[in-house]
């Protein structure tokens, strides 16, 4: 695969992802987050299914596995249901917004936890990202900032993005050198299993006869697309550009949701939040370019140190 194409189809990843929040603000209300999160995982996890067993034959998680592959669906758990349940009081720009802050603790855990170093370059975008977030979440208000006005779906969403963000910074510290989609495919099923069990008796209060053909069609996509489909294009594009480049474009969900909502006929924001998104923008625009300069400083770095040797 092209650098070029790796490029495209990490976009295209994120297309995709941004496709939870417009279709998660629709079909919220139609019955409970912890249900609509089971059908989702446990859909995805039987899709998988196949593709492990033919690829990597019958695995168990073992016992090391069973609290790695815990924690992490845990941590995923909360992220999603976070959410979903966020959803039923915001909207999803303010949703798409949110997320792109998980870049920033991903880095900052992984500085915490990995003792990972953060360039400069990863500094300016997750400031940017940060302001660009606030921008669009306080509607470009100084006053409404100041006074921390969060919605209570804002706030969710904000805790489930800090849980996120623990949860992509520990999945290499807990990886034990099993193939990445067996690792997967196990979370998958635990967050499944982790969100049948919250739901309890909810699935009997659900009104099943009267849920139309759009939320199953939106629940069967939530299952192949943001799911699996993006699992294979993240994967696949980071083997090439890197899995910096390939995260810094989740900066561009809120574009895409705002193109989302616009296509579906809920018209577009206020102008006072189109400088966040631009703001939000930037952010991937510093990572790319960022990249390419430490490794040119890396590079003439090593150079030097030969000449030394010489």
């Amino acid at each position: 695969m092209s650098v070029t194409a790796s490029h495209a189809l990490a976009i295209l990843a994120m297309f995709i992802i941004s496709t939870i929040f417009s279709l998660g603000d629709e079909i919220a209300d139609t019955m409970p987050s912890s249900v609509l999160m089971a059908l989702r995982f446990g859909l995805a996890a039987l899709l998988f299914a196949p593709y492990i067993m033919w690829r990597y034959g019958a695995r168990s998680p073992g016992l090391s596995g069973l609290w790695r592959y815990g924690l992490l669906a845990l941590l995923s758990t909360l992220f999603f249901w976070s959410m979903f349940e966020g959803l039923k009081y915001t909207d999803s720009l303010n949703s798409g917004a949110i997320s792109t802050t998980i870049p920033g603790f991903t880095a900052i855990y992984g500085a915490i936890l990995m003792r990972e170093r953060l360039g400069r370059y990863r500094w300016v975008a997750i400031l940017l990202g940060l302001a660009g977030t606030l921008w669009v979440v306080f509607r470009g208000d100084p006053e409404r900032l100041f006074a921390l006005e969060l919605s209570r779906g804002d706030a969710l969403f904000f805790g489930g993005c800090v849980s996120m963000g623990l949860y992509a910074a520990l999945i290499p510290k807990l990886h034990r050198g099993e193939p990445v989609p067996v690792m997967s495919f196990w979370i998958m099923v635990f967050v499944a299993a982790m969100f049948i069990a919250i739901s309890g008796g909810k699935f009997a209060d659900v009104a099943w006869t009267v849920i139309d053909s759009g939320v199953w069609g939106a629940v069967a996509w939530l299952a192949v697309g943001p799911t699996m489909l993006t699992f294979f294009l993240i994967q696949s594009t980071s083997l090439v550009i890197g899995s910096t480049r390939v995260q810094s474009y989740s900066y561009l969900i809120p574009a895409f949701v705002l193109v989302f909502d616009w296509v579906s006929g809920r018209g577009l924001p206020s102008a006072m939040t189109i400088p966040g998104i631009v703001i939000v923008l930037l952010a991937t625009l510093v990572i790319q370019r960022g990249v390419v300069i430490e490794a040119g400083e890396a590079s003439a770095a090593k150079t030097r140190r030969l000449k030394r040797q010489f």
